[in-house]
């Protein structure tokens, strides 16, 4: 079967699966293989359950009319993907980055659906499998697709975009992320950068950081940019007015008070808003999309409960998001503040070096308390309370009760820190 008769097999059914708990009637199964499981074994439960048919790449598992017998499930769910993205009209926003690309891509989105029909990444499936099912999703009514882009190696993004064939692009930033992968910040950029690479090699368009100089270097001679900035008149200007701790913006004559915590995530509100100006979204609409965007999967997170105001910042860290939101904690107005701070992963060489200069950081900070916890933060030198794993600092928290603080989590998505929530 041709990927173009596959594709009119996708119309008459129009729904995607991989994993055989999550099956839709009448979708198609792709039997994909993972380190641990074979998902062709799966391609007769998947139909029982409703699907219509099954991809399957092993020839025993063809056993019917209703199964797909194709070299690589993964490799033509990839090249099913791309023909259904030229296929459609809907013009695609590729987006990457160190930190904030997902809830950028919902600040994004929430802005683009007040004027056009809009689908986004679901969660964080930003890889060579998700990628691919974002695509998938477009529907013949969707005007725009915001598709956010994942990596922890290089040629990956430029993979990715060889996918998704992105209209336009925008890149959050460059920090110290997957330095296990990349080998360096310098292989960070070069990483990120194939999202530009790819945009400005196809003359297509280019959303930036204009006050980002790693950025505005690497740009210096695009013609076909649009960035924004607090000071550069060049550029579409966008004022920060505060953050405690919510971001509160100025725009022209409008103020924007989002309900996201953190000053960090003013650049991220900017994107949004560019975007939407590039696209004609009236600044009110703007504005509307942007307030009612509530943070939710433990990302910037605000909770009160039990007298403590809780900023959740669990879903993942790495040095320089970690960085920042202490920072931001740091000008928080408080009594009494303590500070949860769990282990970086995939720092790989750098891992010890990097929780050592954190852990130097809050030194210098007046938190009232901070409790850092996983293997990397247990070897740190400093005074603090330190534990190797969640469960020690479980058996301390049950003896030693907060009471009124404000609380920061932060940690990388391994170390599932929101289990504290049920601690205070």
């Amino acid at each position: 079967m041709t990927i173009k008769e596959l594709h009119q097999l996708f119309l008459e059914f129009p729904q995607v699966c991989t994993d055989t708990r999550k099956i839709s009637p009448n979708c198609i199964f792709f039997a994909l293989k993972g380190d641990n499981f074979n998902g062709n074994s799966y391609a007769d439960q998947a139909l029982e359950k409703g699907a219509s048919y099954a991809i399957v790449d092993e020839k025993e598992f063809a056993t019917g009319h209703k199964t797909i017998l194709v070299e690589n499930a993964l490799s033509t769910l990839q090249e099913l993907a791309l023909f259904h993205r030229n296929y459609c009209r809907a013009k695609v926003i590729g987006l990457t980055g160190s930190n904030g690309k997902t809830t950028t891509k919902e600040l994004i989105t929430a802005v683009l659906s007040r004027k056009y029909k809009t689908i986004a990444t679901k969660g964080n499936l930003n890889n060579h499998i998700g990628v691919p099912l974002t695509l998938l999703s477009i529907t013949p009514d969707t005007e725009m697709a915001v598709v956010e882009m994942g990596a922890n190696h290089l040629k990956e993004i430029e993979f990715l975009c060889k996918l998704a064939m992105p209209d336009y692009g925008y890149i959050t930033n460059f920090g110290k992320a997957h330095l296990e992968g990349f080998g360096s910040e310098e292989g960070v950029i070069i990483g990120k950068s194939e999202l530009y690479d790819f945009l400005t090699s196809h003359g297509k368009s280019i959303f930036f950081n204009a006050d980002d100089p790693i950025q505005k270097k690497k740009l210096a001679m695009v013609i076909k940019k649009f960035g924004f900035s607090q000071n550069d008149n060049e550029f579409f200007k966008i004022k920060l007015l505060g953050a405690d701790p919510f971001v509160k913006i100025e725009v022209g004559d409008i103020h924007i008070t989002t309900q996201l915590v953190g000053s960090y995530n003013f650049t991220n509100c900017c994107a949004a808003i560019l975007i939407g100006k590039y696209f004609n979204v009236e600044l009110d609409e703007i504005k509307k999309g942007i307030e009612n965007y509530i943070p939710q999967n433990n990302r910037s997170q605000i909770i009160d409960r039990n007298g403590h105001h809780i900023i959740l910042d669990a879903y993942n860290a790495n040095p320089t998001s970690m960085k920042a939101a202490l920072e931001n904690f740091q000008q928080l107005k408080a009594d009494y503040k303590v500070a949860f701070l769990g282990d970086m992963f995939e720092l790989g060489k750098t891992a010890e070096k990097e929780h050592q200069e954190i852990s130097n950081i809050v030194t210098n900070m007046n938190f009232d308390q901070i409790f850092l916890i996983g293997e990397n933060f247990f070897k740190t030198r400093g005074n603090f309370n330190k534990f190797k794993s969640f469960e020690h600092l479980k058996e301390t928290l049950n003896k030693n009760t907060l009471k009124n603080a404000t609380i920061l989590i932060k940690g990388s998505r391994g170390m599932a820190l929101e289990r504290i929530l049920d601690l205070l």
